[in-house]
């Protein structure tokens, strides 16, 4: 086989030396002379891919790049209204008012009460308060960490505790990161699990922070790193905001030249004096680029051949909000995020648009929910549950191993912009058994089970006071219109 390659390619260099082709074989010369004409480099592209490289993820991502990146991630957002507001909301609608625990082992008595349990240390510690926190840290500086410590203060039997950590504090000062195995803050064993973590004792931006080497070495039982990797052996994380950064600047920019522009022509007297006579014939001596004082609120008189021209005001131009939406459109897409939803105005949507638009921005919402389940809220509950063991009578006994009691995480739901047609959807699927209760309960983020046991104590109440379902419920009026069908007949009319 090699033998044929062999001669194959010979007999090739000996046809493209004699200026032929076999026919036999013209498939051969097609195939080594194709390219891409991305991979090509012109006049015209040198300059656009000069900063191409090919780094590794660690490598592009050194801890120089990464301290610019944050540093200058942390100023537009503090000082940029879309960029803060585009953070806020993505912190607020991943979070909302905090994930809650379900238990699911076969005891529902023992389920309710460690929720219980739950529920009250996450509200000691502010879980939802600190996870909001944690999340605009990854989206901002790229990564989040968090140390698990113990807290006697806490009001619940559980005293676990833990303590966010900027990312410029995790680093390693000395040269440990530079030996095999290491990024800069971590230390992995030879099967690419980290070991450790070095966290600085302060941080390198307090005002009496430690200029020195003093840094604690942290096992990875006991940190939290939270951050998303884009690239294959990625170990640190960088801005989600990054490629935003030089959009959010021109925007920044272009709004102030545009204000700018239109505070120069609003001042009274700001213009300029000129005369089409010529030169020996000014009759006035002046030099040009002269300025001239003149008294706000008055008129003047000219020399004879001169005449005043007041700046006209060019901007705002009539693409100034064409273009805030084009850029604020482009900065929203790395974040997954519709532009009604970055720059909180819906004013040009239909009901059909925001929809539309809106599942793309739930399903990554989802997909960033469960990845901080499985690196965080896990992490929490199992070193939770692995406090609770040393509480006597604090855990029910029979239930297996705590590695094996199945759980889930319910979320905020999503308010339906239309509920009467989202109800008679949901009666639709219940009614065809296409859904569950518990689908559907947890669609809005709540315990099925603790909804029913709501209702049924709303019942018995009811009965009691001689009160029925029927006499409570409103029949819609027949003339009703859904919402969405409103919206359609709105945009024919338009």
């Amino acid at each position: 086989m090699f033998e044929l390659v062999r001669k194959w390619l010979g007999g090739h260099a000996d046809s493209r030396r004699q200026g032929q082709r076999s026919p036999a074989r013209s498939w051969g010369p097609a195939w080594l002379r194709g390219r891409y004409d991305a991979a090509t480099t012109t006049d015209d592209n040198r300059r656009h891919w000069a900063a191409a490289d090919g780094l590794s993820a660690n490598s592009a991502n050194n801890p120089e790049v990464r301290r610019i990146l944050r540093n200058r991630a942390r100023h537009e957002v503090s000082n940029n209204p879309y960029a803060k507001g585009i953070i806020l909301t993505l912190a607020n609608d991943s979070i909302s008012t905090g994930p809650r625990l379900q238990i699911l082992t076969a005891d529902a008595e023992a389920n309710r009460r460690l929720e219980i349990e739950f529920h009250h240390w996450a509200r000691a510690v502010s879980l939802a308060a600190r996870l909001r926190t944690l999340e605009m840290a990854r989206i901002t500086d790229g990564e989040g960490f968090a140390i698990l410590t113990s807290n006697p203060r806490l009001s619940t039997p559980i005293q676990l505790d833990f303590t966010l950590v900027e990312a410029d504090q995790v680093t390693t000062p000395d040269l440990t990161y530079a030996k095999p195995q290491s990024v800069d803050g971590i230390v992995f064993d030879r099967h690419g699990n980290p070991t450790e973590y070095h966290v600085l004792k302060s941080h390198p931006g307090d005002r009496y922070g430690s200029l020195g080497l003093d840094y604690d070495r942290v096992p990875a039982e006991s940190l939290i790193h939270y951050f998303r990797a884009e690239r294959p052996g990625q170990a640190r994380g960088i801005p989600d905001v990054t490629p935003a950064l030089p959009l959010f600047a021109q925007l920044r920019r272009f709004t102030l030249a545009v204000i700018a522009a239109a505070e120069t022509v609003a001042e009274i007297g700001t213009g300029v004096i000129y005369t089409d006579a010529p030169a020996d014939e000014k009759g006035v001596d002046a030099a040009p680029y002269d300025q001239i004082e003149l008294e706000r609120r008055m008129f003047t008189v000219l020399p004879d051949g001169w005449k005043m021209g007041q700046m006209h005001a060019e901007q705002p131009v009539t693409t100034y909000k064409e273009f805030k939406r084009e850029i604020l459109n482009e900065v929203a897409r790395c974040f997954n995020m519709p532009f009604n939803v970055a720059a909180c105005n819906s004013s040009d949507y239909n009901y059909a648009s925001g929809r539309l638009d809106h599942q793309v921005y739930w399903k990554s919402l989802r997909v960033a929910q469960s990845h901080l389940e499985r690196v965080v809220l896990d992490r929490l509950l199992i070193a939770w549950l692995d406090e609770a063991v040393l509480i006597k009578g604090f855990l029910p006994t029979g239930l297996g191993p705590i590695s094996q009691w199945p759980h889930r995480w319910f979320w905020d739901g999503v308010d339906h912009i239309d509920p009467l047609k989202e109800a008679n959807a949901q009666g639709v699927r219940l009614t065809n058994h296409t859904t569950t209760l518990a689908d559907e309960y947890a669609r809005r983020g709540q315990d099925w089970e603790t909804q029913l046991r709501q209702r049924a104590k709303e019942l018995a109440l009811m009965a009691e006071l001689g009160l029925t379902p029927e006499s409570l419920a409103l029949t819609p009026s027949p003339d009703a219109t859904p919402l969405e069908e409103q919206n359609a007949e709105a945009s024919q009319a338009a």
